[in-house]
């Protein structure tokens, strides 16, 4: 069993030497010796801080199409410094290889769709995404670099959350129908800041309220600290009154992920009682912390009871029959889907839709997933989101060990993972930049630790094996 358990989250994957015996790597040489030459490639790892740093910063306010542009240059970069790299042993994290797989079968599935074209669109904006992916891996095994990008991030964040709260005291127009006209909600303001859309907005700010919840022990500086929890604080309300029933409960149990963790960190500095009772204690006051915002706050109530009203609430009503049409999609098409991306999905959903019932995606990145690219795609995510989780608690054990202060990012990343994986089962946000991109930082964060650790591990180990 163990056996079965390492080979699939690839642990005895001997990556080490394969480039050195490659002939291709051998034909590249005068790249080699062109990059150590450079004088500009020395710094390379600040420039793809530059380029990244573009996109965090940019995404909320700017057109997709430059987020585009900025991500092939993320990409061209990153080739660059990949075909020139020296060819010296070195290990790479098993995430690349799964996301590679994953994007390879969106390629197959590309090729058979019955809207080729449409599938080809997005199989190019999965792509972008990817070199996001890859760069940003290269570029946050800086610890340095890690935390400059993810404090571009909430700064700019907090920018987005700020005019939502603007919006919701000096009035935001509703540009779509978010609210249930016969609830008692329906008088109540959904902000949607920047990004059009509260679902979206919500997204978009929950890896922001676990970052900002690391950087209240990360930053050392005592003014910095208050920065990080004045963010927070703002964060809540606009994540509030964004009225995004999915990312509240993304945000609770992202929340409790970060503060198992967190208590497991500390758990060898706490008194033998604490040690036994610390852990109840926590989920008991998670746990009564929402009941009595349940009980006291009366639109949180109304807003999350209309999640158990089933069809009487129109915006669960409105997915039911979406999702079963996206079923019969899903059996139409049951091995490798219609092809990726929203464009092919609006190309074959109308042929299944239900009358009055349009859709511009399938309201679930799962079921987006299945339709996409069948049941080949979705067990590549599945073995994808395992591994993710598998080597964030491999790295967080090591740094455990090592009692490691650079553990607190990591922390942030898999609870943000956690969260968006849990938004993502009602809603389909991956379509847009602002956080499909936000989704490969956290999963490149996590990636990075990979090669830390192993550095790590090397140096102590008699043998020079990670």
């Amino acid at each position: 069993m163990n056996t079965i358990w390492q080979t699939l989250t690839l642990n005895s994957l001997q990556t080490r030497r394969w480039r050195q015996g490659s002939l291709f790597w051998q034909l590249l040489s005068f790249l080699r010796q062109w990059r150590q030459g450079s004088w500009l490639l020395q710094w390379h790892q600040e420039i793809g801080a530059v380029l990244l740093t573009a996109i965090f910063a940019l995404a909320p306010f700017v057109p997709n199409s430059l987020t585009g542009i900025l991500a092939i240059a993320c990409g061209g970069f990153w080739l660059l410094l990949t075909l020139s790299d020296e060819l010296k042993p070195s290990r790479f994290s098993p995430i690349y290889l799964v996301v590679f797989l994953f994007w390879g079968i969106a390629v197959i599935a590309t090729a058979l769709s019955p809207v080729k074209m449409a599938a080809a669109s997005g199989l190019v904006k999965m792509t972008l995404y990817v070199f996001v992916f890859v760069l940003a891996e290269r570029v946050v095994r800086s610890p340095r670099l890690r935390s400059w990008l993810i404090t571009v991030y909430l700064h700019t964040a907090v920018i987005v959350s700020i005019y939502g709260v603007r919006q919701k005291f000096f009035g935001a127009e509703a540009l779509a129908t978010w609210v249930d006209p016969t609830s008692t909600t329906a008088e109540e303001v959904r902000v949607y800041s920047y990004l059009g859309n509260p679902n979206l907005l919500a997204a978009y700010i929950l890896p922001a309220m676990i970052f900002c919840l690391c950087a209240l022990v990360a930053w050392q500086r005592w003014g910095a600290k208050l920065l990080a929890a004045t963010m927070l604080m703002v964060h809540c309300a606009c994540m509030y009154w964004t009225g995004c029933r999915g990312a509240w409960i993304g945000l609770v149990l992202a929340i409790f992920v970060m503060a198992m963790m967190t208590l497991y960190w500390f758990l060898p500095y706490l008194p033998r009682f604490w040690q036994v009772w610390i852990f109840p204690l926590t989920i008991g006051i998670i746990f009564g912390a929402v009941v009595l915002g349940l009980l006291f706050v009366a639109p949180l109530r109304n807003r999350a009871l209309s999640m158990f009203s089933g069809r009487a609430d129109s915006s669960n009503n409105f997915r039911i029959n979406v999702w079963e049409s996206v079923q019969d999609m899903i059996q139409a098409r049951p091995i490798l889907g219609i092809g990726p991306g929203n464009v092919a999905f609006n190309k074959i959903y109308p042929l299944f839709q239900k009358p009055n019932y349009n859709a511009l995606s399938a309201y679930s990145i799962y079921l987006e997933t299945l339709v996409e690219t069948g049941f080949v795609g979705f067990a590549s995510l599945m073995w994808l989101i395992a591994l993710i989780f598998q080597q964030g608690w491999v790295q967080f054990q090591k740094l455990w060990q090592l009692q490691s202060q650079d553990v607190w990012w990591l922390m942030g990343a898999i609870a943000s993972v956690v969260g968006m994986l849990i938004h993502g089962f009602v809603d389909t946000v991956w379509y847009r930049p602002e956080i499909n991109t936000l989704w490969w930082l956290t999963v490149a964060i996590i990636a990075s630790y990979y090669r830390q650790t192993t550095a790590v591990d090397t140096a102590v180990s008699p043998l020079g094996e990670g």
